[in-house]
């Protein structure tokens, strides 16, 4: 008898070790690319994607890399370490056996991945990284461990490098007790105030690069501000395009625009808006989502996509839309890219994030919300237990083409979102996802204010008419125009 728990135990590592094992994605398919982006509206195109030859002919970068401590908190001889230690591998696939370990591996890209077009040996950025004076505004406050968010040391065959964190400057999300939540929206807590873990020296080393300072993997020529914010934002098959206006702008007029999009916990990434500026999505859960972005850009077939998404924004953009090239001649590629091993590990890591404890207890007030949940018939789109359908729902004043492609789960209604950033920008497919309401830092704070300021009373066909639910069966009296 005592045999058994021993063979049960051993299989369950021979699932473990083939699990692991399995063939990894390709992260640049070209038949998985052929069908993965969603067609832009207004142009019915899908955007287009380097080759895979030119994709796989770009150097593989394997790098650990190591935190900076706010000064006066770095650990004894930490300093000589880094100077020391050399050039480690971010990740070993060979040493990876089971499951469980490429998770862990996994973790470690999505801490340490950094931006790799933007590292520095500029003496005079490493040693304004470990300066007080850098540090005297008190615009930065350090993390619990005394590490400065979203700032990270490079050791390279050159030297120490200055860079900044990747994956986890936006999805690391730190709570005001110092509780760390891996996958949540770094801006989650700011809740319209500002933000406490500023990333000191990122702007002036991205200038110092000529990079973009939206994170596109791009270095730029000397070109006026305003011209640089249209490549970064510009949508030329608009008949109105908004972003012309940039054209004319100046330091001045931009830094509004960017600070009202992090209060709200939005940034203007490249291909974004800064008009329409997108929230950082959240990416707990993401393993059970059929879409990618606010508007479903991308669709979620498995790790395979979320590997070519990351490489996408990271490394492997290339802002052709169909008959518009948003690129100058003159603008360089890094040329460097995480491998297929590392992104499939941090597909793994992401995959596996779950959400924290939920702290609100499940009372009287909670309870009644859970009425006005059903009463009201959220679970139409939010359904239980993902509280997402996992569809598109239309933006307002947007029509589907006739011939649009299969793999889109359309519902025929638009529930009145602003239509800005599904319309007028580079990310603008004429949808939004329908969103998962579980695991939505801040979401209750959102649906009291909802229901405290919209929702009343009433017959609910009235709201079912108002948003053309109706037809589609539903009564809905959740969203109505604010």
């Amino acid at each position: 008898m005592k045999l058994v728990p021993a063979i049960l135990a051993y299989i369950a590592v021979l699932g473990s070790s083939a699990a692991a094992q399995r063939e990894i994605p390709k992260t640049w398919d070209e038949r998985a690319l052929s069908e993965w982006a969603t067609p832009l509206a207004g142009l019915n195109v899908r955007p287009g994607h380097i080759s895979a030859s030119d994709y796989y002919a770009l150097r593989v970068e394997n790098l650990r890399t190591y935190p900076v401590y706010y000064p006066g908190r770095e650990p004894e001889g930490y300093w000589d370490m880094i100077q020391r230690v050399g050039p480690k591998p971010l990740i070993a696939p060979d040493k990876l056996k089971t499951k469980a370990a490429w998770v862990e591996a996994g973790r470690r890209v999505f801490d340490e991945a950094d931006h790799l077009h933007v590292r520095t040996l500029d003496p005079k950025f490493i040693a304004a990284a470990r300066s007080q004076e850098t540090f005297a505004g008190g615009d930065a406050e350090p993390l619990p461990d005394g590490t400065v968010f979203g700032m990270r040391w490079v050791p390279t065959a050159r030297g120490v490098a200055l860079s900044f964190s990747n994956c986890s400057n936006c999805h690391l999300l730190y709570l005001r007790d110092g509780t760390r939540i891996p996958g949540a929206p770094s801006l989650a807590g700011v809740s319209r105030g500002q933000p406490r873990f500023r990333v000191p020296l990122l702007r002036v080393v991205f200038q110092a690069n000529h990079v973009i300072s939206t994170a596109a993997p791009f270095r730029v020529p000397d070109e006026s501000l305003g011209i640089s914010l249209y490549r970064r934002y510009g949508v030329p098959w608009l008949k109105e395009d908004p972003n012309e206006r940039l054209k004319g702008m100046q330091a001045s007029d931009v830094g509004p625009f960017v600070d009202a999009g992090l209060l709200g916990g939005a940034l203007s990434r490249w291909n974004g808006s800064l008009f329409y500026p997108a929230k950082i999505p959240d990416l707990i859960g993401f393993k059970d989502r059929k879409y990618i972005d606010a508007t479903g850009t991308h669709v979620h077939r498995g790790a395979g996509d979320l590997m070519r998404y990351a490489a996408s924004v990271s490394f492997a953009e290339t802002a052709d839309f169909g008959p518009h090239h948003v690129l100058s001649t003159d603008m360089q590629r890094p040329g460097v890219r995480l491998s297929d091993e590392a992104l499939y590990a941090l597909a793994l890591y992401i995959y596996s994030l779950q959400p924290p404890r939920n702290p609100n207890p499940l009372d009287e007030n909670a309870k009644a919300g859970q009425k006005i949940f059903a009463r009201e018939r959220c679970i139409g789109c939010h359904t239980p237990p993902l509280y997402t359908n996992n569809k598109l729902t239309l933006a307002e004043g947007f029509t589907p083409p006739k011939d649009k492609p299969s793999n889109l789960d359309v519902m025929a209604i638009s529930v009145g979102t602003d239509p800005g950033l599904a319309l007028k920008t580079r990310k603008g497919t004429g949808y939004y996802k329908v969103r998962r309401l579980v695991s939505r830092p801040l979401l209750a704070r959102w649906i009291g204010g909802k229901l405290g300021r919209d929702v009343r009373p009433g017959p609910p066909q009235r709201h079912a008419r108002a948003w053309g639910l109706e037809s589609a069966g539903y009564q809905d009296s959740c969203h109505q125009r604010p």
